[in-house]
């Protein structure tokens, strides 16, 4: 199996300069639409090979089987304009969200205060052809009263490294649509290096990692990290 981890397009939430207006689940921005237009034709007609190997195979696309996308607003618009590109229909992964859910801190107002997210019928009603889970319901699909802590979070990431190399053995190309913060960790637990704060594996917004796992799920072949060569430098974010 062959992962690419896509970091969503750039959200009104990374464009802030006062994180004290960020939204609980940002869409993209202008500059975020372009980015998730231009990532998802590079993986429809570009290549995935370095420069000097682009001459020997002539190979155009990816060859994306499958894609998968948080629940998460800008994550599912990001993933709309790939699954055009790609003519595929993204898959909901719950726990391909960002760390700590859906919440904001209203500090001394009212503390940190966790949302719903949206409900089974505002996501059909906006991507009707996406595969939901069950999970996703009337009542939204984050159902925590505040931010997620770290022991869930780990736990979470977990669950979803134990699922891909599950996939190992198939013959999958699959791409998974999903952010920042929650990419490090995974990147982490899938190396098995520790979480902490001493390595970060940045990504800019549709930065790509290509991954390809051996049949046992353990050995992986890491081709590259935070790929953008498909963004005109302007464009990066």
């Amino acid at each position: 199996m062959e992962l690419y981890i896509i970091r969503h397009g750039q959200s009104s939430n990374n464009a802030l300069e006062d994180s004290r207006n960020r939204e609980c689940d940002p869409p993209l921005t202008e500059l975020g639409q372009r980015q998730a237009e231009i990532v998802a034709q590079h993986l429809a007609t570009g290549t995935r090979l370095a420069p000097w190997k682009e001459k020997i195979s002539g190979q155009r696309g990816y060859g994306i089987t499958q894609i998968y996308c948080s629940a998460m607003q800008r994550a599912l618009h990001t993933a709309q304009y790939i699954g055009q590109a790609l003519d595929l229909a993204p898959q909901v992964w719950v726990d391909v969200h960002e760390r700590g859910g859906i919440f904001l801190d209203h500090g001394d107002n009212g503390g940190v205060v966790g949302y719903p997210g949206k409900t089974r019928a505002e996501i059909l009603a906006e991507f009707p052809n996406y595969v939901l889970p069950e999970t996703i319901t009337e009542q939204g699909w984050w159902r925590q009263q505040g931010e997620e802590d770290m022991a869930a979070f780990d736990e979470r990431t977990a669950r979803v490294a134990e699922v891909l190399r599950q996939w190992a053995a198939s013959d999958e190309q699959i791409a998974i649509v999903s952010h920042g913060a929650f990419v490090n960790h995974l990147l982490k637990v899938l190396f098995n290096q520790p979480p902490g704060h001493e390595l970060y594996y940045f990504h800019l917004n549709t930065g790509i990692s290509w991954i390809a796992f051996h049949s046992n799920g353990r050995r992986l072949d890491v081709e590259y990290i935070n790929r953008v060569s498909h963004l005109p430098v302007e464009l990066a974010s």
